[in-house]
């Protein structure tokens, strides 16, 4: 390389990204108001914090809407087939650990056909980040019941409703020994912004369950927890070390009671903060019951919907623990020979 073009690419590496530097020149192709233009925005707006060279950065989708994601993103990419892009990645961060990979599924992409590879890749612990956009519905195929669907839902595929039970996808990705499990929404970007930048700095797979509206098929599943009239009373803001207050006044809160946890009237009955659960990202069983916090939220006496990370906890990774076992092996074995592998020791001879 020339003294110039090196001194060129030396000063490309040290200029700071920024937002614009991750969009590409392609059309967005979403429908007008669909809360993915949000997810993309916010991905783009924290990937030059993370001081990663886009070289460096891979997005891995599926089938479904939010699959397009690779096309607009301004690094390499595979828009690969339905539910599969978890087994691709699996491969892709084996076979090259250094890189950051991104992994975009939906509920029916990668809770539906994709479910499987969702739960192995959680259970190995790759060093990867699976953004699940879930909508509770298909909307890349008009409108179908998906995965998170609610029970009695009316689509196309279901006229008299329903009857499947839905998934919960943070209680899945409890069970499957997931290493760190977050939810956010598409309406609030500086939350969500939060929630990818720890994503992206947990070493293992991280699940972000994102709450995505679909204005054409599903307008509104979520409102109930974004608009500013409900939201507070309805939503659980998890923050480490504090306690879980929620409330128009922050005037409500969970408790343990023995092994239970007791929704409390802090204006009311005698509890106050010091009463209540504090929340502990490291705590597997309370974090265990905070998953199943999904209740109806019509139902009475339920429980709020928990946003933030639910749980943390560092385990060594799949591709750490292979390059382990390779340089152990190589060492006591030495360098093998792929033909004589693939061979075998049964051979013959035809004359």
């Amino acid at each position: 390389m020339s003294a110039v073009l090196m001194s060129d690419a030396v000063t490309a590496a040290a200029t700071p990204l920024s937002a614009k530097d991750f969009a590409t020149d392609q059309e967005v192709r979403w429908c007008p108001g669909c809360g993915d233009y949000s997810i993309l925005k916010q991905v783009q707006t924290i990937l030059p914090q993370t001081g990663i060279p886009r070289e460096q950065i891979v997005i891995i989708s599926g089938i479904g809407c939010s699959s397009r994601f690779p096309y607009y993103m301004n690094t390499y990419g595979m828009h690969s087939i339905h539910g599969r892009a978890t087994a691709i990645a699996s491969g892709l961060k084996a076979t090259r650990p250094e890189l950051s990979v991104w992994i975009v599924t939906g509920d029916g992409d990668g809770l539906s056909i994709g479910g499987n590879h969702t739960i192995h890749l959680l259970r190995r612990n790759f060093d990867v980040n699976i953004l699940l956009f879930n909508n509770q519905i298909y909307g890349l195929t008009k409108g179908q019941y998906s995965p998170t669907s609610e029970v009695h839902k009316v689509t196309k595929s279901t006229p008299a409703g329903s009857l499947d039970h839905p998934f919960n996808p943070m209680a899945l990705a409890m069970g499957a020994e997931g290493t760190f499990l977050a939810r956010s929404m598409d309406r609030d970007p500086k939350h969500l912004q939060q929630m990818l930048l720890r994503a992206n700095a947990h070493h293992g797979a991280s699940f972000l369950e994102i709450y995505q509206n679909c204005n054409i098929f599903n307008d509104g599943a979520f409102e109930i927890f974004t608009e500013k009239g409900t939201r507070a009373a309805e939503t659980l803001v998890l923050e480490q070390g504090k306690p879980l207050i929620y409330g128009t006044a922050k005037d409500k809160g969970i408790r343990m009671d023995g092994y239970k946890p007791q929704l409390v009237d802090l204006n009311a009955g005698g509890y106050s903060a010091d009463d209540l659960w504090i929340h502990d990202e490291a705590d597997m069983y309370k974090a265990q019951m905070i998953t199943r916090f999904f209740d109806d939220p019509t139902a009475e006496g339920h429980f709020p919907r928990p946003f933030g990370v639910f749980y943390a906890k560092e385990r060594s990774t799949y591709e750490d623990d292979m390059q382990l076992q390779i340089q152990e092996m190589v060492a006591t074995k030495g360098k093998g020979n792929l033909d004589k592998l693939l061979s075998g020791k049964e051979t013959w001879t035809i004359g």
